[in-house]
């Protein structure tokens, strides 16, 4: 391994006490033998205690890790920040309910020492929910091509240097995954076989008001930044993918259908956990 095998970890977080602790626990235990690290946590309108568990973690952390207060939550702004101070060219942006995989994050910082622009997540592995009809939709969901072979990157995704700079600051968008995905081909993204899990939210209004919200945000940067969709490859089911899938798991099926129904009803937008 070369010494460009480097990496600046950024995590915007909101009030994320319940999740924060695992998340770092999780960073800090990886093995990250001959990589150079450093974890930035921006703690944006935290009313909680998220600062001081990530600077507890950040005591007894092997590679440095900083964190960062601003007064307002703002995860856009908090990704700015993180990307002002960061070291290193390569960054990998995670979300502060992600649990990563002890070789992940060593896998991504391999994976970003390259020359040309390139972005690079994990496999996802969605966490056991607790309520039945979020275990039902996250069981159909996680067979749907976007999810398999995509690299979409909800909850952690990376890029190197030269994939950084095909944008300046973040915009004010609802989906910073999805912009930031979209700035490569699919020959510039690869999906790792190492692992990392992701929640998804519990229950049947959380799950309309966030599949609502990732809609918009698609529909957002369509509307903002039309030449991005050519980069938008990843593969449809089709209606008759979807009714192979609905014969194997009817009931997942229906939760999914019915989600995807409620969407299309008035509601509020705002900020959502998870997908």
């Amino acid at each position: 391994m070369t010494a460009r095998a480097a990496a600046s970890i950024i995590l915007p977080a909101h009030d994320e006490a319940e999740f924060i602790g695992a998340c770092l626990e999780a960073v800090l235990a990886s093995d990250l033998r001959e990589c150079e690290i450093e974890i930035l946590v921006i703690a944006n309108g935290c009313s909680d205690d998220t600062a001081r568990i990530a600077r507890e973690a950040g005591m007894r952390a092997p590679c440095p890790l900083r964190v960062i207060e601003m007064p307002t939550g703002d995860k856009l702004h908090a990704l700015r920040l993180g990307d002002e101070a960061a070291v290193h060219g390569a960054r990998i942006y995670l979300d502060a309910d992600v649990i990563v995989s002890r070789d992940l994050i060593r896998a991504l910082t391999v994976a970003l020492a390259r020359d040309g622009a390139f972005y690079a997540t994990g496999t996802p592995r969605i966490a056991r929910a607790r309520s039945p009809v979020t275990r039902a939709y996250a069981r159909f969901w996680r067979t749907l091509p976007f999810v398999r072979q995509a690299a979409p990157g909800f909850g952690l995704f990376a890029v190197n240097a030269a994939g950084r700079a095909r944008w300046g600051d973040w915009p004010a968008i609802i989906s910073d995954d999805t912009f930031a995905r979209l700035h490569f081909g699919g020959a510039e993204r690869a999906q790792l076989p190492q692992t990392y899990d992701w929640p998804m939210v519990e229950g049947f209004a959380r799950l309309v008001r966030v599949r609502r919200r990732q809609d918009r945000g698609v529909a957002e940067i369509a509307a903002k930044y039309p030449a991005l969709m050519q980069n938008d490859t990843a593969p449809r089911p089709g209606l008759a993918g979807l009714m192979r899938r609905a014969g194997r798991d009817p009931a997942g099926f229906a939760v999914y259908v019915a989600v995807a129904l409620a969407t299309r009803l008035p509601g509020r937008g705002g900020w959502a956990r998870g997908r």
